[in-house]
């Protein structure tokens, strides 16, 4: 069994590696793409996978853009929330520190870092095949934040409720 400490790590440590990773890609497109002009890396898949540079100061799905400023504040009250919730958990396994980790890194990589420091959000991930027509562009932050939901979503399903008796006090005295 992992030990809290070992665990708080590893949240930690996943979260660095998402931050990295969207933040090296965000910084890649806004280098490199052209303001909503989509690209195909590999050109015979661009009808259903490209990446297309937009920006978004609004919230999810660019819902509410003139309200930048307070998704930055709301972000950091939540992920400070989460902090403290997941510190309180009783080790679990593996799928709770790997969805806590990639939401953590998640909202810090996309509704802290490049708000704070751009005043808005970079999103290129554009797919566009069945169910997912007229899709919203999103990053590997939104990714991360929608992977690790899901994970621990899954894991909570699967969850055994603790039986009564289990749980229950032993008694010595005879019926």
């Amino acid at each position: 069994m992992v030990h809290r400490r070992s665990r708080d790590l590893l949240i930690v440590g996943i979260a660095l590696l998402v931050i990295v990773a969207d933040q090296l890609s965000k910084a890649w497109v806004r280098r490199t793409l052209l303001l909503g002009v989509p690209w195909a890396p590999v050109p015979w898949l661009r009808p259903i996978f490209s990446f297309t540079y937009i920006t978004n100061t609004g919230a999810a799905f660019g819902m509410f853009p003139q309200l930048g400023p307070l998704f930055s504040l709301i972000a950091v009250t939540v992920i400070g929330v989460l902090f403290f919730l997941f510190r309180s958990l009783p080790v679990r396994g593996w799928p709770v520190t790997l969805g806590l980790g990639l939401i953590l890194g998640g909202g810090l990589g996309n509704n802290v870092i490049d708000r704070l420091w751009h005043g808005r959000v970079t999103d290129f991930i554009d797919l566009n095949f069945w169910p997912l027509h007229e899709w919203p562009v999103f990053n590997v932050a939104d990714s991360s934040i929608v992977v690790g939901t899901c994970i621990l979503s899954i894991y909570l399903l699967l969850q055994k409720e603790p039986s009564a008796t289990a749980e229950g006090p032993i008694s010595d005295a005879k019926p």
